[in-house]
């Protein structure tokens, strides 16, 4: 670990190279994900907690072409340890934007409550065994460290909660595929098989919650991808005959399904056929960013002229106290424009 002595604020930069091998080619698993993600959100949903979809519609980008670009919204403040939960408002939520130019994928973290935190992770698939070390052609800069973990989807430990006898791959054999049960050394023996390559970058700027932080993210990153991957190939039976269009329409029943699931009143989803134009970007274009406006809205601005009110007095005259007779009070501030009236001695 980076050494970090007390001060009013540190910002930190933590990478996590993660590796997770899958039974599938990387042809099968684009419509899998898709369908992984959106089954995996409709059941980790509740009322008032879970993943609401604001947005997800075709993105076009210069350098990697169509994709498919979507924002959500993570409320989780109930599945937050006690020390987060102490220092963060009870509304809470953070947003999740996503580049999916299959086989290569942006995802970005924000949080509503920590603007100076953020995640972003970059996603590679490819058809190997998790073989090529330098896959994101990356060095670490500065204060940044990389930490390389390696996930086996069948045998390593997930949280009790999410547990599954049906999702656990050591007893899994799928029906249609005729893929499973996993044995140990799977890896090496199974075919096919594809490798699904996580460059996670960590960055926040806070004071005395370094170290717990650090921790916590980089837990719920590799327990998320765990049980998401394992989710995946457990549900194949149920995607792998399905086409583009299919898993498509499935996605949008899905995550309207999930938004009520939420909340009564969630936003509607756009999910439209007319690609976005590609946004030009200051940084590179691996990751891109959605250009905000710094004006505030016209409801919020405040008039270059105010008027001022009539019935503020343009002077208060002090009572004299070197005379006996002075004796007035000054108006209630609930009636600034009655006159003050004398009071007996």
């Amino acid at each position: 670990m980076v050494d970090l002595k007390p001060r009013l604020s540190v910002c930190l930069s933590v990478c996590l190279s993660v590796c997770l091998s899958v039974c599938l080619s990387v042809f099968q698993y684009r419509i899998g994900q898709l369908y992984m993600i959106s089954k995996h959100s409709h059941e980790q949903s509740e009322r008032g907690e879970g993943v609401e979809v604001v947005q997800n519609e075709p993105y076009e980008d210069p350098t990697h072409g169509q994709g498919q670009f979507t924002e959500k919204r993570v409320y989780l403040n109930n599945k937050l340890p006690s020390w987060a939960r102490a220092v963060v408002p009870k509304i809470f939520y953070v947003t999740e934007k996503a580049w999916n130019y299959y086989p290569y994928t942006i995802t970005e973290y924000t949080c509503s409550f920590l603007p100076k935190f953020s995640i972003h992770i970059e996603t590679k698939y490819e058809d190997n065994k998790g073989s090529n070390d330098n896959i994101f052609d990356s060095e670490p800069k500065g204060e940044e460290e990389i930490e390389v973990c390696l996930v086996d989807i069948a045998y390593d430990e997930i949280p009790e909660r999410y547990y599954k006898e049906s999702e656990d791959l050591r007893y899994f054999k799928s029906e249609k595929t005729d893929r499973g049960v996993l044995q140990e050394g799977w890896i090496d023996n199974q075919e096919p098989i594809m490798c699904s390559y996580k460059l996670v970058t960590v960055k926040f700027e806070v004071w005395g919650l370094q170290t717990r932080v650090e921790q916590f993210v980089h837990k719920v990153i590799r327990d998320v991808l765990l049980l998401g991957h394992r989710q995946a190939f457990a549900w194949v039976d149920e995607w792998i005959e399905m086409t583009m269009d299919e898993v498509r329409e499935y996605e949008r029943a899905t995550q309207e399904a999930t938004n009520r699931k939420i909340g009564p009143f969630p936003p509607s989803i756009s999910i439209t056929e007319t690609p976005l134009a590609s946004v030009a970007r200051n940084g590179p274009s691996s990751a891109p960013s959605t250009p905000l406006s710094t004006e505030p809205p016209e409801y919020l601005s405040v008039p270059k002229d105010r008027p001022r009110k009539k019935s503020a007095p343009e002077t208060l005259t002090l009572p004299d106290p070197n005379r006996r007779d002075s004796g007035f009070r000054l108006a209630s501030i609930f009636s600034w424009g009655s006159t003050p009236s004398p009071q007996p001695e």
